[in-house]
This record gives structure tokens, C-alpha cells and sequence, in this order.
């Protein structure tokens, strides 16, 4: 059974306000439907307390609810719930994550990599790099674009202490074989760290299938809240990775030379947290879990071919992957994107234009910048045709020239 669109789009009041919208970029960030947007409403009006320290019943109310969201998250990518870390997004985590190894790895110490990755994949363990004097390695990748499990083997030893890939994209949209770089990692003892900002509104994620040692998503690419992500640690490493910040909460005592602090996950939570954000995230999980990932795997598939075929048709369109999420990066032929961009904000078409936060991958496709249109659920055909006329019209204007 397909979905249907205009009932889906009844849930984002942002179509009520905005009926002509076509909204092309959710790989940058996923429209907000009403039952995320309530649930933030309703935090600051009969709420508004902080958690976990109150003795009034508002507060013990509050923390109920913020930690039915992370038993939420758990159960959605298969976790247990002490494993599951409220950050302020993937970046964050991220960043966290490879703050806390600045003090384990040393000269000699190899950092895998690919030039698949989003900045915030990158940038972190290349600061880490700097300031360590581990090597940063990267996997090579294949035709399209996706890391080659044979070279990857090549290139692991027993330097290798961290090997950090993203799960998806956000410019080829192709899925990774994520079990399979684990395996590898094992195989020498390394760590893997993987982004799953593209895959969590996507894909099924199992983090206890994948055998992962850490994974980092964001609400905001999965119709959650802007400002709140996930950082899962498996457990076995909650007695080795430090705390990433200090402050209150996350600790039982506190002496003049020394802190004793409290078990995962609060002990990686300090101060006060998104406390909103979070709450309103397991509404965007009970949606996902509502209408299913097959469903949604099926409209987006369907959704790009569709596009796929109309594009192909136009000459002066240059289409640079084959994508697994609804990404479909292209250009026109001799146009800068943000020019190109325009023609679409004129007609109230929302996509991307520029370097997607991802100058590797774009700098490997040989260029500098590409446009991007992303789908989901909240997109239809018709949605396309408007699109793909666009497209016909900004090829035509800019032949003037």
C-alpha cells in the first residue's frame, strides 16, 4: 500500500502556511510535523522545569518523559536504554566522541577515514590527527562513489585504533556496508564510529546487528526537533571513555581532589539538557515507526526513479549518482548552482545549492559545488513535475547567456 501525500502533508502545518511550498531538502533538514511541534509546545507550557534534580512532581513529571524518549530511541536502533546519549546533534557527538581520544591515541596511531565523509565526520578526527600525530588514512572509493571493502581490508593494521565512515551521504545518498566495516575493524582491534545523520530516517538502524562501537544521528533529519541528536556508546565501553563534559548532575561526589561520577548514560549528560528537544524526539520516532521503513523505502524509490527518468530526458543536466535515499545530486551544464538555485526560489522550490558541508566528495565528483534534491514522505509526483519544469526552465534561461 502506497502513502498517501496529502493526508502525510496534513501533519507539517508549515503546507498550511505555505500551500505552494515543494520542499526538496530534507537531507539538510526534515520538515516538522505537528505532533513534534505539540509536544515542544507542551513541555514549555504545563512544564518548563528541569529534570532528574527536582523533588516536586513537576519535575519528576518532566524527567518521566524525557527518559520514556530515550527508552524510545533505544528501542528504535536496538540499543539498551543506558546506551543511548542526548547530545545537541550529530556534530556534537562527534565532536565529543573524538575529544575524549586526544588523550589515547600517539604518533604512530592510524585514523581511517574516506573522502565520503560530511565535515562534521571529518573535521573532528583530523583536529584529532593534528594534535595527536596519528595518521589520518583514507578508504578509497569505488566507481560510485561508495568505500571498497577489499582496499579497506588492505589498508587496516594493527596501527589502525579508529576507524570512523558514515552510514549514508548526504551527497551520493548510496547506504554503506556498515556490518561489514565493523568486521573489518575487529579483525585489528580498532574502533568504529559511524554517522548515521542520513540513515536514521531511512533505514532500520540495529545498532546490535551492526556490532558498532559508537553511532551519532540528529533529530532535526528525522522530523525531530533541531538542537537534539543521539550518541549511542555500546555499554562495554562506558568504563573506558571518559565523561566528555563536567558539570552537575553527572556526578555522585564531589571531593577537593577528586569526583565520583554516575553510570551511563547521565555521567555523559551535564549540566541541564535539551530537555524539549528530547521529549519531542520520540514523536518523530513513533511516526517513523507508524508508517515504516518499508513504506518509506518504497515512496522514496519511486519518488527518484521518477526523477531520475524526467531528468535524463532534459539535455544540459549532468546527474553524478545513483542513490539509495532520495539524493539526487546533478547541475546544469555551464551554471553555477547558486545561480541555478534561484530559478527554483523563485518558484517557491526548495532545494540545495553549493558544497553540502562535504567539499571531499563534491572535490572527487570534479567539481566545486552541485545542486541536491532530497525526497520523503511528505513529497508527491506532482511535486516532481514542478520540479522537473523548473529544471526545463532554468536549462532555457540561462542558454540566453
Amino acid at each position: 500500500m502506497s502513502l498517501d501525500v496529502k493526508k502525510i502533508k496534513e501533519m507539517f502545518p508549515i503546507f498550511s502556511n505555505n500551500p505552494s511550498l515543494i520542499y526538496l531538502d530534507t537531507t539538510a533538514s526534515a520538515l516538522k510535523p505537528k505532533a513534534v511541534i505539540s509536544s515542544l509546545n507542551d513541555y514549555y507550557n504545563n512544564y518548563g522545569v528541569n529534570i532528574h534534580r527536582g523533588v516536586y512532581n513537576l519535575s519528576y513529571e518532566a524527567t518521566e518523559l524525557y527518559e520514556a524518549s530515550r527508552r524510545a530511541v533505544a528501542e528504535f536502533i536496538n540499543a539498551d536504554y543506558e546506551e543511548v546519549i542526548f547530545t545537541k546533534g550529530t556534530t556534537n557527538s562527534l565532536n565529543m566522541l573524538a575529544q575524549s581520544y586526544l588523550f589515547k591515541l600517539k604518533p604512530g596511531d592510524e585514523i581511517i577515514t574516506s573522502e565520503l565523509e560530511h565535515h562534521s565526520s571529518f573535521l573532528p578526527w583530523l583536529n584529532v590527527s593534528k594534535k595527536t600525530g596519528a595518521k589520518l588514512v583514507f578508504a578509497k572509493l569505488d566507481e560510485n562513489g561508495d568505500i571498497d571493502l577489499e582496499y579497506l581490508k588492505k589498508i587496516v593494521n594493527k596501527n589502525t585504533k579508529i576507524i570512523a565512515l558514515t552510514y549514508v551521504s548526504n551527497v551520493m545518498g548510496r547506504i554503506q556496508k556498515v556490518k561489514e566495516f565493523v568486521e573489518i575493524a575487529k579483525s585489528v582491534g580498532a574502533l568504529t564510529v559511524i554517522d548515521a545523520a542520513q540513515a536514521a530516517g531511512h533505514l532500520k538502524i540495529d545498532v546490535k546487528d551492526l556490532g558498532c562501537d559508537f553511532l551519532a544521528f540528529s533529530g532535526h533529519k528525522m522530523m525531530g526537533p533541531s538542537g537534539i541528536g543521539v550518541l549511542y556508546i555500546n555499554k562495554k565501553h562506558h568504563n573506558i571513555v571518559e565523561p566528555f563534559e563536567f558539570g552537575g548532575e553527572m556526578v555522585n561526589y564531589v571531593y577537593k581532589d577528586k569526583a565520583e561520577y554516575r553510570e551511563a548514560p547521565i555521567k555523559y549528560e551535564a549540566g541541564t539538557p535539551i530537555i524539549a528537544g528530547a521529549i519531542a524526539l520520540k514523536q518523530a520516532v513513533e511516526l517513523i515507526n507508524e508508517i515504516g521503513f518499508t513504506k518509506i523505502k518504497k515512496h522514496i524509490k519511486k519518488l527518484n526513479e521518477y526523477t531520475l527518468k524526467k531528468l535524463k530526458e532534459i539535455d544540459g543536466v549532468v546527474v553524478y549518482n545513483k542513490s539509495d535515499t532520495g539524493i539526487i545530486t546533478f547541475n546544469l551544464e555551464g551554471v553555477h548552482p547558486h545561480d541555478a538555485a534561484t530559478i527554483f526560489d523563485n518558484k517557491n522550490i526548495c532545494i540545495r545549492a553549493g558544497e553540502h558541508c562535504a567539499q571531499l566528495i563534491v572535490r572527487w565528483l570534479g567539481e566545486t559545488a552541485t545542486l541536491r534534491a532530497s525526497f520523503y514522505i511528505y513529497n508527491s509526483e506532482e511535486d516532481i513535475d514542478k520540479f522537473i519544469e523548473t529544471v526545463k526552465e532554468a536549462v532555457r534561461f540561462f542558454k540566453k547567456f
